[in-house]
């Protein structure tokens, strides 16, 4: 958020933080321990209507798979793709050391028969399509040519025609699942590929990386080795190609000791966040509540927090698996990842949720729509349609669901709003009246009240993104319209200590 800038975030005293971070900490535990009263109370009710699993990880309580994605991944990562990806990390080890010269071949031939075991040589035979299609209209030179094809080639996505015969080919919707997760993460890398090799024909594109010289032939198994890259194939971290390439080609340190204990401390990480994420579906069934419109107008104030909270706060510990596992492998294969996502607790801003959530998407929508756009270098005007094509676009390539079309909506009117507040803010005559008559700590406080209003719809969008248009119009009337006094002031009390928290956080990062 553009406020007032970095200057105006300054220490406060360490009482007041403390009590910040105590507000922040009892009103989570306090609204979980409401949510979790109701689960039970409730239980039976939602095991009749959405079949909970008996729970493994804590015996005495049943667990809420109602969430896709987690019972998805977990399911396959049980099945296959964790051995898939230890494989990776075992075959890239071996070539280090006796092959280095070839290490990036043998990772693309790993690649490229892990999925053929998983999609079959009719899914690979698409993606293959998809890459030559690319690659052949990237020879155009032609940036708009580029993005033409592969907005055509995702929409394929949604033929319902092609869904049917794709579907045909396994025996499993499961896996028919990945084949379009597959496409949709190929479809980014085309897009990053191709505009790499346009640019690099262009004088005033310093900074891009172009495709490996040689033939169409030679710049296809270029392409090939980025997309079938293994750790990122199915569900990311999103990496541009200039990173992939720079990094990729440079020499690999040995794993010593120090990297070896890196490698132990991450795993445990990643253990113990997907211990505390299915220690949320066990104790809170907040995936089974949001699907029932009913029960949410049931939900008492401090359990109607609590599930807004527990959704965002899973949310965020599940990418922290689904992220930190390829994270770990990349980083052995020694690649950078992108930074794993801040806690969505301490986020005061819409514009800090897309720098800080899923970084490596952000970068790069920055790098491939915001600044060919013009961004903030060509007026007003252009920075507002950069970030509008930015969102509408991600909506896209999410499905274009009405309720996606709303949040991105949203997400699009938060962003523009803190830059015009900011900038207002910013100006010279205002600057001037706030550092005369409020003092730096005062100037804080009131950036995070402010923050608290944005914080609170970013909360609403981030609803309506998780569980649907229904669930984000009755936080709405509840919170905003019937319970403004009982329930949005103190919303708006504990988001201001949630905010100074996060501030708090900012100021101490390096």
């Amino acid at each position: 958020m553009a406020f007032p800038g970095k200057l105006s975030v300054v220490s406060l005293p360490l009482w007041e933080i403390a009590v910040y971070w105590f507000l922040s900490l009892s009103s989570h535990l306090y609204s979980f321990y409401e949510l979790h009263r109701f689960s039970k109370e409730h239980e039976e009710g939602l095991d009749r209507e959405f079949q909970l699993e008996r729970g493994f990880l804590i015996w005495a309580f049943k667990k809420d798979s109602t969430d896709f994605e987690w019972s998805f991944w977990s399911d396959w990562a049980k099945r296959s793709l964790l051995w898939s990806l230890m494989g990776h990390a075992a075959v890239s080890q071996l070539a280090r050391v006796f092959l280095p010269q070839c290490r990036f071949a043998v990772l693309t031939l790993y690649g490229v028969l892990a999925a053929y075991s998983v999609l079959s040589i009719k899914g690979v035979a698409v993606l293959m399509v998809q890459l030559s299609l690319s690659l052949a209209v990237a020879h155009l030179r032609s940036p708009i040519l580029c993005w033409c094809s592969s907005l055509l080639m995702l929409s394929t996505l949604h033929f319902s025609s092609l869904q049917d015969i794709q579907r045909g080919w396994y025996d499993s919707d499961e896996r028919y699942y990945l084949l379009l997760f597959s496409v949709a993460l190929c479809g980014l890398r085309c897009i990053s590929f191709s505009l790499e090799l346009c640019w690099s024909q262009s004088s005033d594109r310093q900074q891009c990386c172009p495709p490996q010289a040689g033939g169409f032939l030679r710049q296809l198994y270029s392409l090939a080795a980025y997309c079938f890259y293994h750790p990122a194939f199915y569900n990311g971290p999103v990496l541009t190609y200039r990173d992939f390439r720079q990094q990729m080609l440079r020499p690999v340190a040995s794993v010593g000791g120090a990297a070896a204990w890196c490698v132990l401390t991450g795993v445990g990480r990643v253990f113990a966040w997907w211990c505390l994420a299915e220690t949320l579906i066990h104790c809170m069934h907040m995936h089974a509540i949001q699907n029932n419109e009913t029960y949410l107008e049931m939900l008492p104030p401090w359990a109607l927090g609590g599930l807004a909270l527990a959704l965002v706060q899973f949310f965020y510990v599940k990418y922290l698996v689904l992220f930190g596992v390829p994270c770990l492998l990349i980083r052995l294969d020694g690649l950078d990842p992108p930074e794993l996502p801040r806690c969505v607790s301490i986020m005061y801003s819409f514009t800090g949720m897309w720098r800080h959530f899923d970084v490596g998407l952000y970068k790069w929508l920055i790098r491939y729509i915001y600044i060919p756009l013009g961004g903030s270098r060509h007026g007003r005007f252009w920075k507002v349609l950069s970030i509008a094509l930015a969102f509408g676009f991600v909506c896209f390539w999410h499905g274009g669901h009405d309720y996606l079309q709303l949040w991105a909506v949203l997400n699009w009117a938060g962003v523009l709003a803190e830059n015009g507040l900011g900038a207002l803010l910013s100006s010279p005559p205002l600057r001037r009246l706030a550092e005369r008559f409020l003092s730096p700590p005062m100037r804080r406080r009131g950036l995070a009240f402010i923050s608290a209003f944005s914080t609170s719809m970013l909360i609403l969008s981030n609803l309506i993104f998780l569980g649907g248009i229904h669930v984000g119009r009755v936080f709405w009337k509840r919170v905003f319209i019937q319970g403004w006094s009982n329930i949005g002031a103190p919303m708006i009390g504990f988001l201001y200590c949630f905010a100074q928290v996060g501030l708090e956080w900012d100021r101490e990062a390096p």
